[in-house]
């Protein structure tokens, strides 16, 4: 009896040291910005949990989940990037991926558990549905060709049986499960293969996990270059004889009595039965609308930054896409980085800490609460806080990292409701029928 007593002791006493444990992080995370969530992330029933830990154990970042009170938490839960381990891992299926809160709205398109927009024919799949991560992505973008498949007519006198638009990773591996499934399929690219992934910079580290791609199996990736992953999917299309119509836009999406007909930018068009539209959100960069942007000097994307040296460069933004390429373009170069808040909020922890090790270097400078108000061919004005900055400074580029805009015009166009979700359930279990 005594032994039981003491056993139990100790699994209290370790449950509230854990529990703690968690506070005292999530208080860390409040005064670094890091507990509210920006993307999709998990959120726990408290009724359901048992506090086995199981989350915790198959999250692959780090601290983003911990024990609080008997029930699992989130603590830097702006550090989610919506893989959904925990989701799978609950054995009591109590974890729902949230994205979006009750206080901060996502504008989400109409799709249902099919991925079928509210226009009957036009699916969409990948990022701008809400999963931005590159292994969810695939798996969304092979779902959906699936119950595209069950749609399909035999007698349809379309050219395609589906049109697919945006290469990148979730319309990949649609295109390969199109082959798989022997569905005639055209995919199109506005820009070039890999979509979003391809405007990394070249060295950029892509954080991902394991991914079953159709047609080539499953890949194993959790720290890979851009270049790896780029070369794994045109591997992958290479083997199975599949092309990609790169640098052609998609301008406008009309219904016809057999499906749809889709209008390139260069006046080209197809007929197909179905369209997956497998675009991402940051298709069209958010910009700051001040005088001298529309110059050649700027830039909203990184590609090589080892080709460019001996330069005064301004780097615009505060999220990881600008700490990562300001960092790159600090080894060749005079950098300066502008947030406009004044200090960096929602980092990756790496990003935090390579920045901060920078700073305390002096390799770059970094001037918080500022924005540019003008872009000149030798210099840029500033605004610091609510005061324009007397000497404008030399600048010979400019990259700005302001984030993205969902394509609300594009889709509106086409007949798809737009609606700003404000703690929206992207994947949550469903009660099992009775058999």
């Amino acid at each position: 009896m005594g032994f039981c007593i003491l056993i139990v002791y100790l699994y209290l006493r370790k449950q509230m040291q854990a529990s703690k444990t968690t506070e005292i992080k999530i208080e860390e995370a409040k005064v670094n910005g890091l507990f509210e969530p920006v993307s999709l992330h998990p959120v726990v029933d408290a009724h359901k949990c048992i506090a086995c830990g199981s989350c915790i154990t198959a999250c692959p970042e780090e601290d983003i989940l911990g024990i609080r009170n008997n029930v699992a938490t989130t603590i830097n839960a702006s550090h989610c990037v919506g893989h959904g381990a925990c989701f799978h891992a609950c054995p009591v299926e109590g974890i729902t991926l949230v994205i979006g809160t009750e206080e901060r709205g996502v504008d989400l398109p109409h799709v249902n558990q099919d991925f079928e927009s509210n226009v009957p024919g036009i699916f969409i799949a990948g990022e701008m549905g809400g999963m931005g991560l590159i292994k969810n992505s695939v798996e969304q973008g092979k779902q959906a060709v699936f119950n595209i498949k069950s749609k399909l007519s035999k007698s349809n006198k379309s050219e395609y049986d589906m049109i697919i638009v945006g290469a990148g990773p979730a319309g990949i591996s649609a295109t390969l499960t199109a082959k798989m499934l022997g569905i005639k399929a055209l995919t199109l690219e506005q820009d070039t293969l890999g979509g979003t992934v391809y405007t990394f910079p070249r060295s950029k580290i892509v954080m991902t996990a394991p991914m079953d791609l159709p047609l080539y199996g499953k890949v194993k990736l959790f720290e890979t270059s851009k270049g790896e992953l780029l070369k794994i999917w045109k591997d992958a299309l290479r083997k199975n004889n599949l092309t990609i119509r790169e640098k052609s836009k998609v301008e406008e999406i009309a219904e016809t009595k057999n499906g749809f007909q889709v209008f390139l930018q260069d006046g080209i068009s197809f007929t197909t039965q179905t369209v997956l539209l497998a675009i991402g959100r940051r298709g069209t960069p958010r910009k700051l609308d001040v005088p001298g942007e529309n110059t050649e000097k700027v830039a909203y994307r990184l590609l090589e930054p080892e080709q460019i040296s001996g330069k005064k460069i301004m780097v615009v933004g505060g999220g990881d896409s600008a700490i990562e390429s300001a960092l790159l373009l600090a080894n060749q170069n005079e950098v300066i980085l502008s947030y406009r808040r004044d200090q960096f909020n929602r980092l990756k922890p790496k990003n935090l800490a390579n920045i901060n090790e920078a700073l305390a270097k002096g390799q770059l400078e970094v001037r918080f609460n500022t924005q540019v108000t003008a872009i000149h061919p030798n210099q840029i004005n500033l605004q610091v806080g609510n005061q324009e900055q007397p000497e404008p400074i030399p600048n010979d580029l400019i990259y700005i990292f302001a984030g993205g805009e969902l394509p609300t015009k594009f889709l509106e166009k086409v007949g798809i409701k737009i609606t700003r979700r404000f703690g929206y359930a992207i994947l949550k279990h469903h009660k099992k029928k009775a058999s």
